[in-house]
């Protein structure tokens, strides 16, 4: 198995020789990828025969194999990712002036028959070692959960998390205080205190949620925010909770207590719910709240890993800082991660609705029956709808870090984005906050917007998060272990802080998605079992950011 510290020397090498200089991604296609930066008058050899570039190619850009017409349909990854502007010539590159967003969302469907999964014959009898809950789920981590109801409780919520953090000497930030201490007093000796041990060593800690919801929104907002909270309280990795309330806010108590019983008809974990304005002071309230915390920890510490079957992982596949080699290596490398999951008897989420625009067609062939289908198509449309209510469309997605590394429109980013859920059939699709039931690979309706999604996937009850970077990203979450994959090896070096994988030899021809894919499930196994720490849990990096419907893309 790959442990942090082996892991952690493989992403500090990079080859400088590449075998190929462009690549052709799909026979059908009629562009091609530069691996890297190609100069005027190069010749390139393409499996049509040999072309003359007739300007520089930047490296990750696109560059025509024939000459385009306006109108033309530019196609890559054996999709339509967009129509010619104006004329194209053959060798030159593809650019936000001369092409647009196009897909062609009406192409006729036929439902897929059958599906061949890869070889796992590797991890056969493979388990690995989770929390056991009693409502049959299992959790990669265990952890207490403290949330507001509403942001007049952020501050709060910062008060327990700086008191729980003294008081378990678990402060992530203790290395930057003392810089900043030395740094202002130039005084080296004035250090912290020393790090306490843990009187809680079956508990991976406590998260601190905070939001800018709960109240001065509609009616819905309030709804959505309860049954995401609701999804955090009741998710595999969650032990209990701890929930602030103000007292007058539209996310009321009950609104919660609904929520969560709706997941958890059972009751099965302990959730303690504290309302500041039926407190007698501020200070009782901490301290109630402190009370239930520990409590919690005590409880959550009788729990210890034990082995399950890989049938119990469900994993969340997110796309951030995206770049021209996502969709050719980390993309793909985590597709066939979730499909040697998804036959070992597992589950994936394959989040972000708009950017599955332009691949409509090849979703809704794989999906298992018409009424999964139909729920696919809907959510679409209605996501659009909301979209162009408030004057924005899915073309609007890629940002200009997308657009400087080559991914020129939605639907060329789409095509590549939709990699990450491999080619397993699609046996659920999930609205907001709603959570994953069935085994197999579900798709979520979430924005594009990174952490609105990766909050969403934790939600629907993700115990173990893939997220794929071309520039790199920070982005974590509070209770599901994050694992970042790279898309090139040359961010996997200079971030090697905040990226747990490489998939660069992809593009440098010296490993294959097959290799890696089984070499990046090895490392989510190792994960969900605790015997690797991501970078981002490493670095306290919990980001949480509810999603008001229809404004984000």
């Amino acid at each position: 198995m790959t442990t942090q510290a082996s892991h952690r020397a493989s992403t500090a090498t990079i080859a400088t020789d590449l075998p190929q200089e462009s690549l052709r991604v799909h026979p059908d296609d009629n562009v091609r990828v530069a691996l890297r930066d190609l100069a005027v008058g190069q010749q390139i050899e393409d499996e049509a025969g040999s072309l003359t570039l007739v300007e520089a190619i930047r490296r990750k850009h696109k560059f025509a194999l024939v000459d385009l017409a306006e109108g033309d349909i530019v196609t890559m990854y054996g999709v339509t990712v967009g129509k010619a502007t104006r004329a194209i010539a053959k060798g030159s590159a593809i650019r936000t002036d001369n092409l647009e967003h196009f897909t062609h969302s009406d192409t006729p469907v036929s439902r897929r028959q059958s599906w061949q999964g890869p070889d796992v014959s590797r991890f056969d009898g493979t388990t690995f070692d989770g929390y056991h809950r009693p409502d049959g789920n299992v959790g990669t981590a265990n952890l207490w959960l403290v949330v507001p109801l509403v942001f007049c409780e952020n501050r709060n919520i910062e008060v327990l998390r700086q008191c729980v953090a003294d008081a378990l000497g678990d402060d992530p930030f203790r290395d930057y205080k003392q810089l900043a201490r030395t740094m202002l007093h130039g005084d080296t000796s004035a250090s912290l205190s020393a790090p306490l041990t843990s009187p809680f060593p079956n508990v991976d800690g406590v998260r601190f949620l905070t939001h800018t919801l709960g109240c001065g929104g509609t009616d819905d907002d309030a709804q959505a925010l309860c049954n995401l909270l609701a999804g955090y309280i009741t998710h595999p990795n969650v032990a209990g909770a701890t929930v602030l309330s103000l007292g007058c806010q539209k996310a009321q108590i009950a609104m919660l207590k609904q929520a969560v019983a709706t997941k958890d008809p059972n009751g099965l974990r302990p959730v303690h719910y504290l309302e500041q304005q039926a407190s007698d002071s501020e200070d009782a309230l901490i301290e109630r709240a402190l009370g239930t915390i520990f409590d919690g920890l005590k409880e959550a510490n009788q729990v210890t890993r034990q082995p399950a079957p890989l049938s119990k992982l469900r994993i969340g596949v997110e796309c951030g800082g995206s770049d021209g080699f996502s969709g050719l290596s980390a993309n793909p490398v985590v597709g066939g991660t979730i499909d040697r999951l998804v036959t070992l008897g597992g589950s994936g989420i394959l989040s972000e609705f708009p950017e599955l625009c332009g691949v409509e067609h090849e979703l809704l062939a794989r999906c298992v029956d018409d009424a999964t289908a139909e729920r696919f198509s809907s959510l679409m449309q209605a996501y659009q709808r909301h979209a162009e209510a408030v004057g924005a469309s899915f073309s609007m997605n890629p940002s200009p870090g997308n657009i400087r590394d080559g991914l020129i429109t939605d639907a060329m980013k789409s095509a590549g984005a939709a990699k990450k859920g491999g080619d397993s059939p699609v046996v659920e699709v999930l609205d907001y906050t709603e959570t994953a039931t069935r085994t197999g690979l579900a798709l979520l309706c979430s924005p594009g917007n990174d952490v609105e999604s990766t909050t969403a996937l934790a939600g629907s009850h993700a115990n173990l998060i893939i997220f794929t970077t071309g520039l790199g990203t920070p982005t974590g979450n509070p209770v599901a272990p994050t694992l970042k994959v790279a898309s090139n090896s040359e961010l996997a070096q200079r971030m090697s802080d905040i990226i747990d994988f490489d998939t660069g030899a992809v593009i440098r021809g010296e490993a294959s998605i097959d290799e890696l894919a089984d070499a990046l499930l090895a490392l989510c196994i190792e994960t969900a079992s605790g015997r690797y720490t991501t970078r981002a849990v490493g670095l306290a990096q919990h980001d949480f950011i509810p999603w008001k419907r229809g404004v984000s893309l």
